[in-house]
């Protein structure tokens, strides 16, 4: 589960996954800033913020990164959600002068370099996640080679981190379930935003119970769907994975003492560092 490769050697991944819509008009940020998780209204050119749009119940219903450009906000996402998102930011747009379409574009990754020249942004989330850009092709890279999609994925989720074109979250997750709160995901004081009210009042109450959290296995990651037990007990579910690591939403302060299994292989928790000052809470 160590995300960490033998070698330092940059490496950048184009995430095939991910897809790309533009909205623009001059009414783009303010219909933005009324919809998602993130502050949109301070997004400067080239910056790179992570959020969601979520239902008006606070469930989890699109994760996406935000980019900065001078006549238009451009979103990268799960391409299987793409049109669904535009969609739904259509029926949002009422009398708002703004325009909402797909575009072509790929995504991409860095990471394990040292720096990154013009066109990479730091990945919002976590450090360890490296940079991401946007375009045709991907912004120089002195030294990086190429990598599969697989790579930096198997990555991802030795840190904990979810990303929604792969893990297949239940519908009813909140947010705060998939970590946003702690991976600069949403941003309590920007004002409304659709589900803010749940989303607020979760956060208010200083625990979260149950948040995805990666597990380490011996072999091919189990099924996504399969029940993490600890002892007799229900401990959580598995949302994806890849061999010898898995992510799961777990309960913390069951999954915290050990002993979990996942159809009668034994598994263990890799709770990431930037986690533990909620497992501290609930006394793990």
């Amino acid at each position: 589960m160590n995300p960490e490769p033998k070698s330092r050697q940059p490496k950048f991944a184009r995430l095939r996954s991910r897809a790309l819509v533009a909205v623009q008009g001059p009414d783009r940020l303010a219909f933005l800033q009324g919809l998602l998780t993130q502050d949109v209204e301070t997004l400067g050119e080239g910056e790179v913020r992570y959020g969601a749009l979520l239902t008006p119940q606070g469930r989890l219903l699109f994760e996406l990164f935000l980019t900065g450009r001078a006549d238009a906000v451009l979103i990268d996402l799960p391409a299987a959600q793409r049109d669904a998102l535009v969609q739904r930011l259509s029926l949002y747009r009422l009398r708002a002068k703004v325009e909402v379409e797909a575009v072509d574009g790929a995504v991409f990754a860095l990471w394990d370099a040292a720096g990154a020249g013009p066109g990479w942004a730091p990945d919002p989330r976590l450090e360890a996640l490296g940079w991401r850009a946007t375009g045709a092709e991907p912004p120089p890279a002195p030294g990086a080679v190429e990598a599969g999609e697989d790579e930096y994925d198997r990555r991802r989720i030795a840190l904990g981190v979810a990303d929604t074109a792969y893990d297949r979250l239940p519908e009813n997750t909140y947010p705060v379930e998939a970590n946003l709160d702690l991976l600069n995901g949403v941003d309590f004081k920007k004002g409304c935003f659709v589900g803010q009210e749940p989303t607020s009042r979760m956060k208010r109450r200083g625990q979260v119970r149950t948040r995805l959290a990666p597990l380490a296995v011996e072999g091919p990651a189990p099924a996504p769907g399969a029940e993490v037990l600890a002892g007799p007990l229900r401990a959580g579910e598995v949302v994806g994975g890849g061999e010898g690591c898995a992510l799961a939403l777990l309960r913390l302060d069951r999954a915290a003492d050990g002993g979990l299994s996942i159809d009668g292989r034994p598994v263990k928790a890799a709770f990431p560092p930037w986690l533990a000052p909620e497992l501290e809470k609930l006394g793990g």
